[in-house]
């Protein structure tokens, strides 16, 4: 009989037929006999997409305004060589439907193969995240030459630190929400390994979470370098706390100006940073080391992610492009409490946030302004437009304590098209 049910089983129309039954002896028997042969992408198939679509009604993210029945019809059974879905891309969307602070993107690649294989999906949500940027027609420039930056040195009365930071994925492994625990292990090991590779004021050390002492512990987390176990919904819902905090780490140098994150969000995120307002600083030891980095990785025969449609590529698609965001702490007391600071900051392509990051709110009068596009501009283009625009900002703010008005400047342009 189960040899019969098992055939019988093959065809779709009879799968959905048994399962119809009810709780009879004969379901009964085919659920002990034959449900474990049956992968679970079979058992996916036994229903028509239209069974399986999210319900994104009270959804506001990027994904949830593109994602059509027609898409996910013609997407939700493909594979990546890495068996990563249409549905674990977009788990986090599904789970969070939208963000207090900023409209998010809501999905997320387990590999690099992600973004061709559901193309359908990540192509809009990428040209909706990066204002106008089309992944299918448009080329994305490279540019890590510091000299070329002016106008990099901030008033400190009002900027109390800068900060560059980028990410960069190892090519040839799954990405962080799709990862094994080999995979990652991977990740930290060939790391650390060109990190150590780092000569001058680029050399230091490397922090496993999972041997630290409590002492380098409290120590990183009172000089805010440490990151934790991921507590945000839009992380958590994406997989990539599993298994913490195996392989995860920091690694910086010895003036702690220079950080490496494995294996957070990214494989990497590349951190320069230092108190004060001297941008340029910054972003010279941010290419310098950025570029010592990839050197050492290929000299072990690894390379990053990274084609000319999206550059480089990371888990999430706001970041694909550059990966870059130059922010700095400032502190507009006046200039935020205007009506019009809001339209000033989308105007110049800046968003703002809280100092403690993408999910909180900012304290007082102090705001972490940052660029807000990634894709479409180089590195140099878009940490100019950082200091252009936190020194217009400051301007504004200076004019305000004068009794003097100030203008919305008008809409900057992203990118040549």
């Amino acid at each position: 009989m189960a040899g019969s049910i098992g055939k019988m089983m093959s065809s779709r129309t009879t799968g959905l037929l048994m399962a119809s039954l009810g709780a009879g002896a004969l379901a009964t028997g085919y659920m002990m006999s034959d449900s474990a042969a049956i992968s679970a992408d079979e058992k996916r198939k036994l229903y028509p997409p239209s069974a399986d679509f999210p319900d994104l009604r009270k959804h506001n993210n990027c994904m949830a305004s593109a994602l059509t029945p027609a898409i996910y019809a013609k997407l939700r059974d493909k594979l990546t060589p890495n068996n990563w879905t249409l549905d674990q891309c977009i788990q986090t969307g599904v789970d969070n439907p939208g963000h207090p602070f900023i409209k998010t993107v809501g999905m997320v690649a387990g590999d690099e193969e992600s973004y061709e294989v559901f193309a359908e999906i990540f192509d809009p949500v990428i040209k909706d995240r990066h204002n106008g940027y089309d992944p299918r027609n448009m080329k994305h420039p490279t540019d890590l030459d510091a000299s070329k930056l002016h106008s990099g040195m901030f008033d400190e009365h009002y900027v109390l630190s800068s900060r560059v930071r980028t990410g960069r994925s190892i090519r040839g492994l799954s990405l962080p929400p799709a990862c094994s625990r080999a995979e990652r292990r991977e990740v930290e090991r060939v790391v650390i390994q060109a990190l150590a590779g780092l000569k001058g004021d680029l050399s230091g050390r490397y922090y496993s979470l999972t041997e630290m002492t409590d002492h380098e512990q409290q120590r990183l987390i009172d000089e805010h370098f440490l990151f934790d176990k991921p507590v945000s919904p839009l992380l958590t819902a994406s997989g990539m706390a599993r298994d913490w905090p195996d392989a995860r780490g920091i690694w910086h140098n010895n003036e702690k100006t220079f950080l490496i994150w494995v294996n957070e969000e990214d494989h990497t995120r590349v951190i320069s940073m230092e108190k004060g307002g001297n941008m340029k600083r910054v972003f010279e030891r941010f290419c310098r080391g950025l570029k010592q980095v990839e050197h050492l990785i290929q000299e072990r025969g690894w390379e990053f992610m990274w084609n000319e449609r999206l550059g480089y590529v990371l888990t999430c698609p706001s970041n694909l492009g550059t990966g870059l965001r130059a922010g700095v702490h400032v502190r507009l007391p006046k200039l935020s409490k205007d009506p019009r600071f809001g339209k000033i900051l989308d105007n110049l392509r800046l968003q703002k946030r809280g100092t403690g990051g993408v999910d909180t709110a900012a304290v007082g009068d102090t705001f972490d302004i940052s660029n807000l596009d990634r894709l479409g501009k180089s590195e140099v283009e878009l940490v100019q437009l950082v200091v252009d625009g936190v020194n217009y900002l400051i301007e504004c703010e200076k004019r305000l304590e004068k009794g003097q008005d100030i203008k919305v400047p008008a809409p900057l342009q992203q990118f040549k098209k």
